[in-house]
């Protein structure tokens, strides 16, 4: 086999091991959605060697959604982490075979002191399984490795039951885009929905003109702008704008008398404004909805404060 058919077997493996999950959801899958709606502390996320990994990522998953959960090792749990789980979290606790040992040494503390643990392995009957509050099946039929050995379609199978988890609490929360960005304000999403006009507007320098300047001459202010747009301004109000579209448009209407004519007659009028703390996402829907490349920012005055274009929404 080529490498491109080996790479094709194992994500046709894969996908097909994430797709034999759907018959084997439950009400116990219904029961840890509400469970862990209904905690009022953590969701402490714990699994030895790649499950560990992925139970790692399940938590980050987690948190960033609306969900605060973190990773432990089981082996910090033995030596005094054990004190970070109280009876207001919930365990989740993740095994291939679901007879870890690591995993089982601590099962009995968890049942003491009352705390829910909700069991993530491919054997239904492992003690692990039959010692927890509610059970997720992730059994699959083989892995997709060569050699059946190392785990391959059975970590990526948990992994999307995570998400599959994290999804549903989503759902249930009513966990929107303002709400991602909240736990994103470093990322693209984040600064897009916390990004106001007045943080990316051009305020110096504005291409300003009056509506009796000469078309011919508004020409140049539009070329020397370097936004493709001049705003007609008079009497410190806003009255309109020009776009390189409009004197194009203008040039073939008027032909000759392009030049003598006064800008009045071929600006928009009411252009699309916004105020100085409208969202950059806000921002770019109108960019977007009325097929333009920039916005004007003006006060409750009709004062201009800034123009924002494509480029400064381009985040």
């Amino acid at each position: 086999m080529t490498n491109r058919e080996i790479a094709e077997r194992c994500l046709r493996d894969e996908a097909n091991a994430i797709l034999s999950l759907i018959p084997q959801l439950d009400e116990q899958f219904d029961h840890v959605v509400d469970l862990i709606l209904s905690c009022r502390g953590k969701v402490i996320l714990t699994g030895v060697g790649k499950s560990g990994h992925i139970g790692a990522k399940i938590a980050a998953t987690l948190s960033s959604t609306g969900t605060p959960a973190f990773y432990v090792s089981p082996l910090d749990l033995y030596h005094g982490d054990l004190g970070v789980m109280t009876c207001e979290d919930v365990v989740i606790a993740i095994s291939h075979s679901g007879m870890t040992d690591e995993l089982l040494r601590f099962i009995p503390f968890l049942m003491e002191e009352q705390i829910p643990i909700v069991g993530i392995t491919s054997n239904p009957d492992s003690l692990l399984a039959r010692n927890s509050t509610f059970h997720i099946n992730v059994g699959i039929t083989g892995e997709a490795c060569p050699l059946n050995l190392a785990p391959t379609s059975s970590t990526t199978a948990t992994l999307a039951m995570g998400d599959a988890l994290a999804c549903a609490l989503m759902e249930r929360r009513n966990f929107k885009e303002r709400d991602f960005a909240r736990f994103h304000p470093g990322g693209s999403l984040g600064k897009r929905l916390l990004t106001r006009a007045r943080d990316v507007m051009r305020s110096d320098e504005l291409p300003i003109i009056p509506p009796s300047m000469p078309l011919g001459e508004a020409v140049l202010h539009v070329s020397q702008g370097r936004l493709g747009l001049c705003v007609i301004i008079e009497n410190d109000q806003i009255r309109g704008i020009i776009t390189d579209g409009d004197v194009r448009r203008a040039m073939q209407r008027l032909q000759e008398k392009f030049f003598r004519v006064p800008v009045s007659e071929a600006m928009t009028h009411n252009p699309k404004c916004v105020n100085a703390t409208t969202k950059i996402s806000e921002i770019q829907r109108i960019l977007q909805d009325n097929k333009i490349h920039a916005v004007l920012v003006a006060d409750d005055n009709n004062h201009l404060l800034g123009i924002v274009d494509n480029f400064s929404c381009a985040l």
